[in-house]
């Protein structure tokens, strides 16, 4: 087992933290070496609160799925969200020297590093560039321009811009752990790996990750990323609801959740009553089911309409054919398909992660709570695929050929007229 071939995603959530081992089987698949996840304490709404716990919660997770994978971990790819994330678009350009070299990997790639270069806003700085697409001396819709000619290559980038403090607290957290971040990738844009079809990113499809403490929105057209938001809402804001609505402990609220939450009130029957322990002998306390998916239905609705407005301002509302594809903790909640469909009036499936994984893998990681650790595994994976591509393109030094032996012949020549020469004066 070659450890450069498994490749460890590390998703730091606000209600857990998942480690997952992978590495690519003979049929381009991936297989799961190890599964662990541990509570999540130090984490609030995507961001680290607190460095001691979320250090403690990291090596907790590590340390079990080391144990199920007998790998020895030392480098992750971590997940980052939060409601601090932005996205904008802008246009890099280069200018090419010689018009009849191809265009290379290496012209997109100093594009690219360039744009790194952008002056952003004080204590922001960029996590991602994504090349949208390309124009090749004033010809626009270029996928991919690798092996044209042109003198003016330009991109129509995507950058995902976060705050630094929050992408260095987790890169402390992760380091303080005894590992080493080999990168940071925007939570959706994994997810989005695990649980999206080419198929769908061609026609059109928004993206909804909903975890503990955010709700992660992608939407892909034509291929393309064209848009990400972070919404600061998220399954813990239902729990808190319920706890109020219901006069329960919150442990109590998050059980509720789970075992009977529904996103749709009109799907409950009146006469259902769960009786819930009270606490120090007092009296249990019975809730009507149907009063907690009003709780429920009421909140999810309020996330829904944020998703919806930002696929409205995205501008391309009319151009998702494959609609909406659901995933994370949230989407198990029951009826949420029915919801979100009702409320945007757009297609919706849940996502799993199921697609790219190979065969023989326990059920519990085919729950969409893993697509973004699952996408992590898959996101490094593409990275390493692409760092070998870049060695295998490195040019071989020239040999030499039969142009050399004339060349030398030459000289000699001349030299020998340049000595006759000398002799005749």
């Amino acid at each position: 087992m070659e450890n450069h071939e498994i490749v460890v995603g590390l998703d730091i959530g606000t209600t857990k933290i998942c480690a997952i081992i992978g590495r690519k089987n003979e049929h381009g698949k991936i297989e799961i070496l190890g599964l662990a996840k541990s509570d999540s304490i130090g984490v609030t709404r995507g961001v680290v609160s607190n460095i001691e716990k979320t250090v403690q919660s990291i090596k907790q997770a590590v340390d079990e799925a080391e144990n199920k994978s007998g790998v020895d971990i030392k480098v992750v790819n971590v997940g980052i969200a939060g409601q601090h994330i932005k996205s904008l678009q802008h246009r890099g350009m280069k200018t090419r020297n010689d018009v009849n070299t191809e265009i290379n990997q290496a012209d997109i790639d100093a594009i690219i590093e360039d744009m790194y270069r952008l002056a952003m806003q004080p204590g922001e700085e960029i996590i991602h560039v994504i090349p949208q697409e390309y124009i090749v001396d004033n010809e626009q819709g270029i996928k991919d321009p690798i092996g044209m000619s042109g003198i003016r290559l330009e991109a129509n980038c995507h950058i995902i811009t976060g705050q630094v403090t929050a992408a260095h607290n987790i890169k402390r957290c992760v380091e303080k752990a005894g590992l080493e971040v080999a990168e940071l990738i925007l939570e959706p844009l994994a997810s989005s790996e695990a649980v999206l079809t080419d198929e769908e990113k061609e026609a059109g499809v928004v993206l909804v990750d909903m975890g503990g403490g955010t709700t992660d929105i992608a939407i892909f057209q034509d291929g393309i990323i064209r848009h990400t938001a972070v919404i600061p809402f998220g399954g813990n804001v239902i729990t808190e609801d319920i706890k109020e609505g219901c006069t329960i402990i919150r442990n109590q609220a998050e059980l509720l959740k789970i075992k009977f939450g529904s996103a749709l009130a009109s799907e409950n029957q009146e006469n259902e009553i769960v009786s819930i322990p009270g606490l120090r002998g007092r009296e249990p306390k019975e809730i009507s089911i149907k009063n907690l998916a009003h709780i429920i239905q009421a909140r999810m609705e309020e996330i829904i309409e944020h998703v919806y407005y930002e696929i409205k301002s995205s501008g391309f509302e009319k151009k998702l054919i494959a609609g909406i594809v659901v995933t994370g903790g949230g989407a198990q909640l029951q009826h949420i398909r029915q919801l979100i469909e009702y409320v945007t009036g757009m297609d919706t499936r849940i996502g799993y992660p199921n697609e790219h994984l190979a065969g023989g893998i326990t059920e519990e990681i085919k729950s969409p709570m893993y697509a973004t650790a699952v996408g992590l595994v898959l996101k490094g994976l593409q990275q390493l695929e692409k760092e070998k591509g870049k060695q295998k393109d490195i040019p071989k030094q020239p040999t030499k050929t039969q142009g050399g032996f004339f060349d030398k012949l030459f000289s000699q020549s001349k030299q020998w007229f340049e000595d006759t020469d000398d002799k005749m004066l």
